[in-house]
């Protein structure tokens, strides 16, 4: 199973990627902040940073981009490339409110016949080269329903992977990923499929696993996908000839009648910015104990001081870290506090110190490496 590191707007930057690969690694793929592609044809410095090989030695990093146009997305797709990239991915689930009002992002989803025309342009433009081409997705834009039509357009590309977030926009990351919609659209799917959302813990990675590495069993009642899904010509009654056939060379019905529909891949997000060694526990390694933990954050406070020079930037990027790295620890509610609201650096030195001091990981067993 291929384990990615999610983009997370303002924390996963290149030297963020470049400290948590050196400390903990366990990613297989780091995927980059969206990079907004502008109509004349230019991104922003900041954004050129991000995507400099230089940046991003001795790990494998995707670049991710945000845009509605085909001209922009191949323009951004053959520089990327020429810089010796070997995959772009495109982002369809962005909930921002600034990213969906210019219909980008999660707003594209409310267009899907433009959708449509957007990708056959690109991969007719694009050629053999657009097999290189992957998209991350939430499952709609006001509703889940709209997933069932989204895959039948994503099913018509050679799309590289399909990585689905299994939430709508409106929901951003309230509630609970939609699990039936996935399953559907896991189906639909005519390329490989990878798997984003709610994943916290190893035993979240080990459950992702269980019900969607191995098989999913079609003759159940607890919201599972109907077979007519596997693909518009195929209809329940020719299940006994789908039993011998591949479907797309990744799934197929097997003689116990459930269709062996393996993801992928699991796209870590909030998980492990909270706990950096979560993709390290799912390849076997260990959990990271205070020590670890402690030495990480004093080298991410260095790191930022180095390259953010104001202080008081340096303080608000780790309040932000702190928002997520707090949920590592037991009993943080009194001490997160403090730190959220310190004033200055110095208050925020202290009010960490104390909840170091006070606070211990939360515990849970070494990971044994899971694969199917």
């Amino acid at each position: 199973m291929n384990i990615y590191y999610a983009p997370m707007e303002g924390i996963t930057t290149y030297l963020y990627r470049q400290l948590h690969n050196e400390y903990f690694g366990g990613v297989d793929k780091y995927f980059t902040p969206f990079i907004s592609v502008f109509p004349d044809h230019y991104i922003k410095k900041r954004d050129e940073r991000e995507i400099d090989p230089a940046n991003n030695l001795g790990m494998k990093t995707v670049p991710q981009v945000l845009a509605n146009s085909s001209k922009e997305l191949i323009w951004i797709f053959k520089k990327l490339t020429a810089m010796g990239y070997d995959e772009v991915n495109l982002n369809l689930g962005c909930p921002s409110g600034t990213v969906t009002a210019k219909g980008r992002g999660s707003g594209f989803l409310k267009d899907p016949a433009e959708l449509d025309r957007f990708f056959e342009e690109v991969f007719d433009s694009l050629g053999d080269d657009a097999k290189m081409l992957s998209v991350k997705t939430r499952i709609g834009y006001l509703d889940a329903s709209e997933m069932e039509h989204l895959s039948e357009i994503y099913a018509k590309y050679p799309i590289k992977e399909l990585t689905i977030h299994p939430r709508i926009r409106k929901q951003f990351y309230k509630g609970v990923p939609d699990m039936a919609v996935f399953e559907k659209a896991l189906v639909a799917s005519s390329c490989p499929v990878c798997y984003n959302g709610n994943v916290f813990t190893l035993e979240d990675y080990k459950d992702i696993c269980r019900r969607y590495g191995d098989h999913i069993d079609i003759n159940t009642n607890d919201n599972h996908f109907d077979v007519n899904l596997l693909n518009s010509n195929n209809k329940k009654d020719n299940l006994n000839d789908l039993k011998s056939n591949d479907i797309d060379g990744i799934y197929h019905i097997n003689k116990s009648g459930c269709v062996d529909n393996k993801i992928s891949s699991v796209m870590l997000g909030r998980g492990i910015v909270a706990d950096p060694s979560l993709g390290r526990q799912i390849k076997g390694g260990a959990k990271m104990d205070k020590a670890e933990f402690r030495e990480f954050r004093r080298a991410l406070e260095n790191m930022y001081k180095e390259h953010l020079k104001d202080s008081h930037n340096v303080h608000n990027k780790m309040k932000e870290m702190w928002f997520y790295m707090s949920q590592s620890f037991e009993g943080t509610d009194k001490y997160i506090k403090n730190i959220l609201k310190s004033k200055s650096f110095s208050e925020y030195q202290a009010a960490v110190n104390t909840l170091e001091g006070n606070c211990e990981i939360k515990s849970g067993p070494n990971a044994t490496p899971v694969s199917f």
